[in-house]
């Protein structure tokens, strides 16, 4: 029984008899840009090579900067756009730079990624463009003279593009790289970040061209790598002496296997640590890293399902109630004629077939359905028997979460009920 004055955090505050953890822990999450990027000096040069005409007044070529999830792309771009801001300041000869980031998972809409553009050159509330309402043309017309009135030359970071484009098309992309023809004393660059080569084969060749006129990849991290981000973050947010030797080679190891992602290897050494404080541990050991790895991956496929884009979840919802109506597995045609059928109760433009078959390849690579090829024997053809890997229950309930989505579920689920 606790006293009157006990609450259920005392224990944790009071168990441990030295910290774990400065007032920092901050330093571990990817959202934190430091002041040096290890590893990353020749994609910086690349990027600043490019930008610095921006500094002269001249407009510098679109770029897309491609590589795999915590590459350390957002990060580069941003640790850009900062220093680009500080010689501005610092620098008379320096002209004027605007720098806009856009994350288009979270602003996922044309009239979105408009309307948060504009806003970025608004000063009072009434000047700014509404959440909705108003005409795209309106819109646009808007964002056209705030950015002219700024002047100077506007960079437009547009992180998860392939997002963008896979929901809403290529028609923000076109009207963005249009502006320059529409604009006397004011120049735009866009600079697309994504994680998918093939996104611009969704895109018109005149937008494609445009668009991509520089491209920057950035490879994964090795092992070696990600140790040092590790101990350049380690050092900022724990206590002296507080990680066993082998805390950081482990998570630098296990990050490594998973495509060198930096996001991951912090995640792993935060949580690990955070596992050790919560245990009044006095060291976080490489016990704690195992722990953090098996809760890490227990909340991963669920947060990987969240992020498809709309397409993908359509199909990975046909797959869903097609199995529950009929079988355990279904070939590709009886997939493609479900998620027909789930495309139009929620009226979205249903992919081609070919597309889709791609669609199924990456959902499989992901570990959420298994696609196993099948041959009919000689001049039968092949098709793919496609069974889920993931609880249909626990997959639906996060899939209702998008509400284009829930329609879906709820009209399918009642059709079961009926039959």
């Amino acid at each position: 029984m606790r006293t009157e004055n006990e609450t259920i955090f005392d224990r944790y505050l009071e168990g441990q008899t030295r910290r774990i953890f400065k007032n920092e822990r901050h330093y571990l999450r990817a959202e934190y840009i430091p002041e040096y990027l290890p590893h990353r000096d020749e994609e910086i040069s690349q990027l600043a090579g490019i930008l610095s005409t921006a500094l002269k007044g001249e407009r510098p070529s679109n770029i897309l900067i491609f590589g795999k999830t915590g590459t350390g792309k957002t990060a580069c771009a941003k640790y850009i756009g900062k220093e680009l801001r500080r010689k501005v300041e610092t620098d008379e000869r320096a002209k004027k730079v605007n720098y806009v980031y856009i994350n288009c998972k979270v602003v996922d809409t044309e009239y979105g990624v408009l309307a948060a553009i504009g806003n970025n050159f608004t000063r009072t509330d009434d000047e700014k463009i509404p959440f909705t309402g108003w005409p795209m043309e309106k819109v646009y017309n808007h964002l056209k003279d705030r950015i002219e009135a700024a002047k100077g030359v506007t960079l437009i970071i547009l992180d998860e593009i392939d997002q963008h484009v896979y929901k809403s098309g290529g028609n923000v992309l076109y009207l963005l790289t249009n502006l320059n023809d529409e604009m006397q004393g004011a120049k735009v660059s866009i600079i697309g970040i994504t994680n998918d080569s093939k996104f611009t084969d969704h895109l018109e060749m005149r937008i494609k061209t445009r668009l991509g006129e520089e491209k920057v990849v950035f490879p994964p991290y090795n092992a070696d790598e990600l140790k040092d981000i590790l101990v350049q973050r380690a050092d900022m947010a724990f206590e002296k002496g507080a990680l066993e030797p082998a805390v950081i080679p482990l998570c630098s190891a296990l990050a490594a296997q998973e495509h060198g992602d930096a996001r991951r290897a912090l995640d792993l050494l935060r949580v690990a640590g955070e596992i050790a404080e919560r245990e009044c541990a006095t060291i976080v050991a490489e016990r704690h890293v195992h722990k953090a790895k098996n809760k890490i991956e227990l909340d991963v496929l669920n947060e990987i399902i969240r992020s498809l884009p709309t397409q993908s979840k359509v199909l990975l919802t046909a797959i869903i109630m097609g199995t529950e109506a009929d079988t355990t597995q279904m070939t590709t045609g009886e997939v493609y004629d479900n998620y027909r059928e789930m495309c139009r109760v929620a009226r979205i433009s249903p992919l081609t077939q070919r597309r889709i078959t791609d669609l199924i390849s990456e959902l499989d690579m992901l570990g959420i359905i298994s696609a196993t090829l099948k041959s009919f024997g000689r001049g039968g053809g092949r098709t793919r028997l496609i069974r889920l890997s993931v609880s249909p229950v626990e997959t639906k309930s996060i899939l209702s979460e998008d509400d284009e989505i829930r329609t879906i579920v709820d009209y399918r689920s009642r059709q079961i009920r009926l039959f």
